[in-house]
């Protein structure tokens, strides 16, 4: 059911007009009065729809994307597909970014809601879906990316990672690699957990190897460059053989402070394997050896999705794309 102002006015114990200069005009409103309005629309799970015209002629022609983080050029690819899939039909795409943050996410489905979009694409933020569910329950096709969900109103298009962890693993173990580090983090992501436990999998099934966790703050240059100068500072002996980072760009902040420094040759020292395959995977100074995900196609997929009946669960395969660093 549709909750409307006047239900937020009764929840609220207000007319229906203070409701809407709490809304548009909290200045003019005693800032205990904002709350309680607040309180109500939070209760009721009441979304403005400060479009009329709109509401009037229906959804609008566009598609909300929210992506955890667009600095990482993954997510971008993943742009670019569903922009070149909604064109074809017609829709066009409005992309946002929820920067690994709860509150940022839930303001941006709210606002998605707000401009009547046609749908909704998200890579979640956690497993934590009720926000989603409430979007789908109001009639917003939902579609997640990168996610792996059980919930029959929302679909899905993922990526198996612990499948791909253990191909990273398996690979470096080929190589002879027996002293493995995994770099990556932080652990709340699904992606991290599952892409590790492929990895230890892959540990556990060869007898002498062992495998270590280093853990980042984030998924960045910056933090694969730091992770890559404390291996530095260890003994040669104390140093892993082998390395599976979380995501290219970590490999890539890893290649760059091992490089640098003159003192470890790769992969002959220490042999690296990244995940996703950006573009400049393979332009690295020494060509990054990964795990491709076909991002364009998660994001032409999620598109397809929404015009289909909520629940269907789509899952691609990795791929190990062999260079120069494992």
């Amino acid at each position: 059911m549709t909750v409307s102002v006047k239900d937020v006015a009764a929840r609220a114990g207000v007319s229906a007009g203070t409701v809407s200069n709490a809304l548009n005009h909290p200045e003019r409103v005693a800032p205990e009065t904002v709350e309680r309005v607040r309180a109500a629309i939070a209760d009721l799970g009441y979304v403005r729809n400060d479009a009329a015209r709109q509401l009037r002629a229906g959804r609008s022609r566009s598609i909300g994307l929210i992506v955890l983080d667009m600095r990482n050029p993954f997510y971008a690819d993943v742009a670019r597909g569903a922009d070149a899939r909604a064109e074809e039909v017609g829709l066009s795409v409005l992309l946002s970014d929820s920067a690994r943050d709860s509150g940022r996410e839930r303001r941006l489905i709210d606002l998605f809601a707000e401009q009547r979009a046609s749908g909704v694409i998200a890579t979640p933020l956690t497993a934590e879906l009720e926000h989603f569910e409430r979007l789908a329950e109001r009639g917003v096709p939902v579609v997640l990316v990168d996610h792996e969900g059980d919930s029959d109103g929302l679909s899905t298009v993922s990526v198996d990672d612990r499948k791909g962890g253990r191909m990273a693993v398996e690979r470096l173990l080929e190589r002879g690699c027996r002293r493995i580090a995994f770099v990556g983090g932080p652990r709340d992501l699904r992606q991290v957990r599952d892409r590790y436990e492929g990895a230890r999998r892959a540990v556990s099934d060869r007898a002498g190897a062992q495998l270590e966790r280093l853990g980042l703050e984030d998924l960045t240059v910056d933090h694969g460059r730091a992770a890559g100068e404390a291996l530095l500072r260890r003994e040669a002996a104390d140093r892993p053989d082998g390395i599976f980072a979380a995501n290219d760009l970590v490999a890539v902040g890893l290649l760059q402070a091992l490089t640098m420094s003159g003192g470890v040759r790769v992969p002959e020292d220490m042999a690296i394997v990244g995940y996703d395959d950006i573009d400049f995977a393979a332009s690295t100074v020494v060509p990054l050896t990964s795990v491709r995900q076909p991002a364009e196609q998660l994001g032409a997929t999620a598109v397809e999705l929404l015009a289909r009946e909520p629940g269907e669960h789509v899952r691609f395969e990795p791929q190990l794309v062999p260079r120069e660093t494992a």
